[in-house]
């Protein structure tokens, strides 16, 4: 027998009753609720969850989320959300987590994959709720921004390495999609590497390349400029995203020799095109004199 829980909708009051110590999730709460994203991830965790289990697979992972929203940086800490059943509903148990976190990982690729197919609907929901132009009739492009980030890592954890920055932790190389009123940076997707991973490293960033433009709605996935500074400058990145049939727009960045100045310098007025700045609008000329 399997049990679903259903969370009632959650209304927030300066009455002063029903008082909670994690206002935060609150929101949280109900933008799982409200783009759909918790049905959809439990929907997509099915096939891990047991026959006889309580609790549903789904849930777990949205909790885990939760904690480290609200501050929590390890599976116990799931504990805050305990604290707060009218909230959070009924959460699962240190030993049941830890064995979900335990048959996910005995299937990495589809267990990503279903996290990232339920991901990818609650953001057309979403989309759609806020007003944001899904159809992709205006033909604009959303800039994927690409970047790799170092994360410090204070101890011996798993795959924490030195870093080229002569830290220790790790080099995550992330991909942000900057669209909308004042071109919020909405995390696409996010590749997880140690911390000696390359700033420049083609493979990975052919696979965020891959990944990113699946989460935005189906009609606008075509419709994207990849950006990259010099670390996405790689002859091999540079042939993937020009292969016939791709279609992808791009803008990367790289260091400007003497000899690429003048070739530049070179080019007729006609050869250039305008650039735009986050908001779409044209940016000022600079002189070169």
């Amino acid at each position: 027998m399997k049990t679903i829980v259903s969370q009632r909708k959650i209304v927030a009051s300066a009455d002063g009753s029903g008082l909670i110590s994690q206002a935060g999730g609150l929101l949280l709460a109900e933008t799982l609720r409200v783009t759909g994203l918790g049905n959809a991830l439990s929907a997509q965790l099915e096939r891990w969850r047991p026959s006889r289990a309580i609790h549903d697979p789904g849930k777990i992972i949205t909790d885990l989320a939760l904690t480290l929203a609200l501050g929590g940086d390890c599976l116990a800490d799931i504990a805050i959300l305990r604290t707060q059943p009218d909230l959070f509903g009924p959460v699962a148990s240190d030993p049941t987590v830890s064995r979900l976190i335990d048959r996910l990982a005995a299937d990495p690729a589809r267990a990503l994959q279903a996290i990232r197919t339920a991901r990818a609907a609650a953001r057309q929901r979403a989309w759609s709720l806020s007003g944001q132009d899904a159809s992709g009739t205006d033909g604009e492009l959303i800039p994927l921004d690409i970047d790799a980030t170092i994360v410090i890592a204070h101890s011996d954890k798993q795959h924490a390495t030195p870093t080229w920055k002569k830290t220790y932790g790790f080099h995550p190389l992330t991909v942000f999609a900057d669209h909308g009123p004042g071109a919020a940076r909405e995390p696409l997707a996010i590749m997880l590497r140690p911390g000696n991973a390359g700033s420049n490293t083609a493979a990975d960033h052919i696979e965020v390349t891959r990944l990113a433009p699946a989460q935005l709605p189906k009609p606008r996935r075509r419709q994207v400029l990849i950006h990259t500074d010099s670390g996405g400058g790689t002859h091999e990145f540079l042939s993937w995203l020009n292969k016939p049939g791709r279609r992808l727009a791009y803008s990367i960045g790289f260091t400007l020799s003497d000899d690429i100045a003048a070739a530049i310098l070179a080019l007729p007025p006609d050869a250039w095109t305008p650039a735009y700045d986050a908001d779409g609008q044209v940016r000022p000329t600079r002189s070169t004199g």
